[in-house]
Order: structure tokens, then C-alpha cells, then sequence
């Protein structure tokens, strides 16, 4: 039986079951009750990309393996899996959990060989990015950044459900982005390049303790200063902090007072991109964005974050239709395939006015 991701999992389920197996953390097994008192299990497992959850009932076999389950552990799950009757969740039956060995759990939190060899190019070029800004103070913020937070910037997740929710996502998330700023920055003379990329890089670093992972699992644990201050007030501290410590570790508090533009002011611009990100108030940034960078940055931010979910979005969701599938929130509408890129010499004889077979019938027979 061949050992499958928890995403490969989602989109290959159907009506009629198969057999699969799969090997993740147990994230959560918790014990719950129906409205009519039945005892049942809500279990979690995740991987490095996905996460499922099951629901074991009392009279099931499962229900007392549940029970000797613990939190934490990293198994190999093997059963039967379809769609459940909603036609959405995923339905396990007679599944049975094996206890992985240490050297198999460690393979299962380095993640697929795709995703480490793509979020390792993704911090890369976040410090090639980084190490060419001109301005040494921003230079400096976001060189110290990585130097002392690299490590867990590295397993902390973009956000917990929507978009790059997973171990490392917030680096892909910035390195996207920062991709983006690049080259916006190149068509619109108006943005500052080197503000721009920092914001990138600090308009999240408050989620490095709202949205870390621990430090050998899948768990996202909560905690009491990120639920109190959230992501944006805590990632100003961070940028805040990091600059004190520039000015009196480092000495440059005397190098820094005749640059130009002042000091001051690229930091309260730095910490405007931080606070306005979300870009309007009713999203939870206490500012709206008030400079070209800080507009810049929240429609890319915004953009990155929409594409991710379109993404994911094809591959885990269930085709209602000839390239409709379902919708994926919290985007508005149900999702339509995009259009193939069109390649030279497909259909390269047609001439302007004619029609593939396909889109004539389309046309002719609406209800077809």
C-alpha cells in the first residue's frame, strides 16, 4: 500500500473508499459528545502541507484505539477513505495507527523533498533580496532580523487556515511577495525599493509568535500575547526593539544622526507599513495606508494571499461542474477553472471569427 500526503489524499478521495495509508502527527484526538450523548472522537492529523480531520463514533472499532492515542505522536495511519456523505469531508473506516520511530517522524517533519527544496530557495532569495538594500538602516533592521529570528521565521506558518497555513509558509508568503515588490518597484520610480522590501519582510513578524510552529511538530499552539496584542502591534515591538539594539550595541547611533533621510522618519515609515498592511480599519490595522509603500504592500500582500488560496483551492475542492469547483473562503464565489496559456501551433490554423469544436457546441447547445 502505497503511502500517500495528507493532500494527495484529499484530492484523490470519491464516493467509494479506498485503501491508504499515511503518516502525519497527531495534532489533537478529543473527546466530544453528540446532542444525544453519544461519546465520539474528533482526531486531527497533519503533515507539512495539510490537515485532517476524522470523526470516530462510539460504535466503531477506531473508538478505543482513539483512547490510547496521544498528542504529539507521529504515526502511520492505515484504512479506508472516501468522501464522507456531505461530499466534502473525508470519511476513514477501519483504520488502524502505528507509532513511527525516530527516523521516520524525522521524515515526516523535514516534509516532501518539493516543499523543503522550494522554502529553502524562498529564504535564500529573502537574503539575497535583503543584502542588497542600500539604506543601512533598513540594511541593518533586516539583516539582524534574520540573523537572530531566521530559525524560527522558518517554521512559522503565514497564517492558520486561509492561506500558507503550514510549517514555513511565512517564508514563501514573504519571498513571494518581495518577488512582487521587485518588480513593482521597477515600473512605479515613485516607491522606495529598499522601505518596500522591508515591509515585506517585517509586515508579519508579529506571527512568529501568534502563527510558530513547535519546534518538532505540526501543533500551532495558542498563546496568551498573541491572542492580547496580536500579529501587528507585536511585529512594530520587534522592529522597534531590533532598532534600539542597532543604535546602542552596535555603536551607530553617531554614524546614523546626519543621514539623509533622517533616521526617525524611516523608522515611523517602516512601522506605518507595518500598521496599515491589513489596509483598512474594519480588517484590524489601526491605520490606513497614508504612502505609495504602504499601498504597494497591502495590495501585494493581499494578492499573494488570494493566489495561494486559488491554488490550494483546485487541488483540495470537488468539481461541481465542467471547470467549476467548490468555493473556497473567503473568497466570494465558487471557484472557475483558470485558462490554459495558450502554446503556438494549438489550434493555430483558425482564423479570426472561427470557433474550436468545443466552444461552437457550447454556443449552439447552452444546456449540453
Amino acid at each position: 500500500m502505497d503511502l500517500l500526503s495528507i493532500r494527495d489524499l484529499k484530492q484523490g478521495a470519491g464516493p467509494v473508499s479506498q485503501s491508504i495509508s499515511f503518516r502525519a502527527q497527531l495534532e489533537r484526538c478529543l473527546q466530544k459528545t453528540t446532542k444525544t450523548g453519544n461519546p465520539f472522537y474528533e482526531v486531527t492529523f497533519s503533515d507539512s502541507e495539510e490537515s485532517l480531520v476524522l470523526r470516530v463514533w462510539n460504535n466503531t472499532p477506531m473508538f478505543d484505539l482513539c483512547g490510547q492515542l496521544r498528542n504529539g505522536h507521529f504515526v502511520e495511519v492505515s484504512g479506508e477513505f472516501g468522501l464522507g456523505n456531505d461530499g466534502r469531508s473525508i470519511d476513514g473506516k477501519n483504520w488502524k495507527a502505528r507509532v513511527l520511530n525516530e527516523m521516520e517522524s524525522a521524515e515526516v517533519l523535514a516534509g516532501s523533498e518539493s516543499l523543503r527544496a522550494k522554502q529553502e530557495e524562498d529564504y535564500s532569495f529573502i537574503e539575497t533580496t535583503v543584502a542588497v538594500i542600500v539604506d543601512p538602516r533598513l540594511a541593518g533592521l533586516c539583516g539582524g532580523f534574520l540573523k537572530h529570528y531566521g530559525e524560527r521565521f522558518k517554521r512559522t506558518g503565514a497564517a492558520r487556515d486561509y492561506h500558507h497555513a503550514r510549517r514555513g509558509g511565512l517564508v514563501e508568503h514573504v519571498a513571494q511577495m518581495m518577488r512582487s515588490a521587485v518588480r513593482i518597484s521597477e515600473a512605479y520610480p515613485i516607491l522606495n525599493r529598499d522601505l518596500l522590501v522591508a515591509g515585506v519582510l517585517f509586515h508579519d513578524i508579529g506571527k512568529l509568535w501568534e502563527n510558530v510552529y513547535e519546534e518538532k511538530g505540526f501543533t500551532m499552539p495558542y498563546t496568551e500575547i498573541s491572542e492580547l496584542i496580536g500579529h501587528i502591534p507585536l511585529g512594530m515591538e520587534i522592529v522597534n526593539k531590533l532598532w534600539r539594539e542597532l543604535l546602542d550595541e552596535d555603536g551607530l547611533r553617531k554614524e546614523w544622526e546626519d543621514l539623509e533621510p533622517a533616521s526617525e522618519r524611516v523608522r515611523l515609515h517602516l512601522l506605518h507599513l507595518i500598521a496599515s498592511h491589513h489596509g483598512e480599519l474594519a480588517f484590524g490595522s489601526p491605520v490606513v495606508p497614508k504612502t505609495p509603500e504602504a499601498q504597494a504592500l497591502h495590495y501585494i500582500d493581499n494578492l499573494d494571499a488570494k493566489m495561494e488560496m486559488y491554488d490550494r483551492g483546485y487541488g483540495v475542492t470537488s468539481e461541481l461542474g465542467k471547470n467549476v469547483y467548490e468555493r473556497v473562503r473567503p473568497l466570494p464565489g465558487r471557484l472557475v477553472a483558470p485558462l490554459q496559456v495558450f502554446e503556438k501551433g494549438s489550434d493555430a490554423s483558425l482564423k479570426d471569427g472561427e470557433f474550436t469544436s468545443d466552444s461552437k457546441n457550447a454556443i449552439e447547445n447552452p444546456d449540453s
